[in-house]
C-alpha cells in the first residue's frame, strides 16, 4: 500500500557558500526505485512531502497519479541497473516527462547532507539544475533494440547447440556427421526426426536425402 508523509519545511541542501542559496529553476519530483519499493519527493513552495509504495504496477500507478495530481513539472529518477525501467514505463505512458540520471553522476555532485533521503536529494538536485538526463531511446526504438538483440543471442547460441547435437549423435553410435557435412540441413533434420520417431528401416532413412546427397544413399 502506497502511504504518504506529512509536509514538513524544506531545507536548502545545495548552497555553495554560507548566506547564498540558488536560485530553483524546475518544480521537482525525484524518485528513487531500488527493487521492491519507489520513493517519491516532491518540493512544493509549502515544504516537502514524500510518498513511498511498492514497486507492482498498480502500486506505481498510483505514484504516477499522485504526481500527477501535484502538477510535478519535471521528474528525475537514477539508472539503478534494470528497476527504473517500470517506474520510467509507466511515467512515459501518462505523459509524465521523466529524466533518468546516471547514477555516478548523482553521487558526485558535492554537497548532499548525511540525513538527506536519497529521493529528496534527488529532487533538490532537479529543482536547480544540477542534474543531466541519460539518453533513452524512444519506445519503439528500445522495442526494436529488444528483438535485434535476441536475435543476436540466438545466432550466437545455434552453433552451441548444433555442437551438443553432434555429441549426442555421436554418443549413440550415429556417425551421420561423417557423410553429411550438414546435419540442420534439410536431409539431416528429416534423418534425424526419422531417428527421433524410432523408425528402423535404414534403407528408408537413407532414401531421404535431398539433391546431391542421394549419391551418398549407400553411405548413409
Amino acid at each position: 500500500m502506497a502511504r504518504c508523509c506529512t509536509i514538513r519545511r524544506m531545507k536548502t541542501a545545495l548552497s555553495p557558500k554560507k548566506g547564498i542559496e540558488m536560485e530553483a529553476i524546475h518544480e521537482p519530483c525525484g524518485l528513487d526505485a531500488p527493487k521492491k519499493k519507489v520513493i517519491a519527493c516532491i518540493i512544493t513552495p509549502k515544504g516537502i512531502v514524500i510518498k513511498t509504495s511498492d514497486t507492482m504496477t498498480g502500486n506505481i500507478l498510483e505514484i504516477v497519479d499522485w504526481i500527477a495530481a501535484n502538477r510535478c513539472t519535471h521528474v528525475a529518477m537514477e539508472s539503478t541497473v534494470v528497476y527504473w525501467k517500470p517506474t520510467s514505463n509507466l511515467l512515459e505512458l501518462a505523459r509524465v516527462g521523466v529524466m533518468v540520471v546516471n547514477a555516478h553522476h548523482i553521487k558526485t555532485v558535492p554537497g548532499r547532507e548525511t540525513d538527506l533521503k536519497y529521493a529528496e536529494w534527488i529532487a533538490d538536485l532537479l529543482r536547480h539544475g544540477l542534474l543531466k538526463g541519460s539518453y533513452i531511446p524512444s519506445r519503439p526504438q528500445r522495442e526494436l533494440r529488444g528483438l535485434v538483440r535476441y536475435r543476436k543471442s540466438l545466432i550466437e547460441e545455434r552453433p552451441r547447440e548444433v555442437n551438443r547435437l553432434h555429441k549426442v549423435l555421436e554418443g549413440c553410435n550415429i556417425k551421420l556427421s561423417s557423410v553429411l557435412s550438414d546435419i540442420m540441413g534439410v536431409s539431416g533434420r528429416s534423418m534425424i526426426e526419422a531417428i527421433i520417431k524410432n523408425i528402423d528401416d535404414q534403407q528408408l532413412i537413407a532414401k531421404m536425402a535431398k539433391g546431391r546427397l542421394k549419391s551418398k544413399i549407400e553411405s548413409l
